[in-house]
């Protein structure tokens, strides 16, 4: 097996977007990264929803299922439970590389703008934060109110990237699979990860 070159986080919320996740998911794998995934509740509940894919609770059984779903490549998948405040991710001391939370509610997002970290998912944003790292929200909701610009803003001030599931058409896509891959180019292009997902502008 190649050696795992770093470690992404990776948080799954209750917003539409699960195919993002998905496909970022097993693009990474097969980058060979090492990804440390948590997924909250209402994230397992709109997978179920919209891809067809019921996540069991306990994180051992999610990462067999969802290894098997993505037909992972070289690199290594960990799960972990909401509230396993003994995972790497909850401390400055081994946050990895970057965070991606994706797709990301309006909650989360309110969450880590305030500051909070009541669970796994707010407090690693909050240790990547505070360490300096690649933080990237992938925010899934319209129209916005005042208030999520506000908090979008207040992010982005202290160098989070917001990165808005918003595809593009130039490329004159033939299938969902086109546009979902369009947004995870982008994602990968922040974490600075090569990728063969489309073709680039010019």
């Amino acid at each position: 097996m190649t050696a795992v070159v770093d470690t992404i986080t990776v948080a799954i919320t209750g917003a539409s977007g699960s195919p993002y996740a998905l496909r970022l998911l097993q693009c990474l794998l097969q980058a060979g990264r090492r990804v440390n995934l948590v997924v909250s509740d209402a994230g397992r509940l709109v997978l179920a929803s919209e891809s067809g894919l019921t996540l069991p609770s306990k994180p051992a059984e999610q990462q067999r299922l969802l290894l098997s779903h993505v037909q992972s490549g070289e690199g290594e998948l960990r799960c972990y439970a909401l509230n396993d405040w003994m995972a790497p991710m909850a401390s400055g001391s081994n946050p990895g590389r970057a965070m991606v939370i994706c797709p990301c509610t309006m909650g989360t997002l309110a969450a880590v703008a305030a500051g909070s970290a009541s669970n796994l998912i707010q407090r690693a944003a909050d240790v990547s934060m505070k360490e300096g790292r690649t933080l990237l929200l992938v925010p899934r909701e319209t129209p916005y109110s005042v208030i999520h610009l506000e908090n979008m803003l207040r992010l982005a001030r202290a160098g989070v990237v917001i990165l808005p599931p918003d595809p593009g058409f130039y490329q004159r896509p033939q299938s969902i699979a086109d546009l979902v891959d369009f947004v995870v180019a982008r994602i990968l292009d922040r974490l600075q990860i090569p990728h063969s997902l489309g073709v680039r502008w010019g």
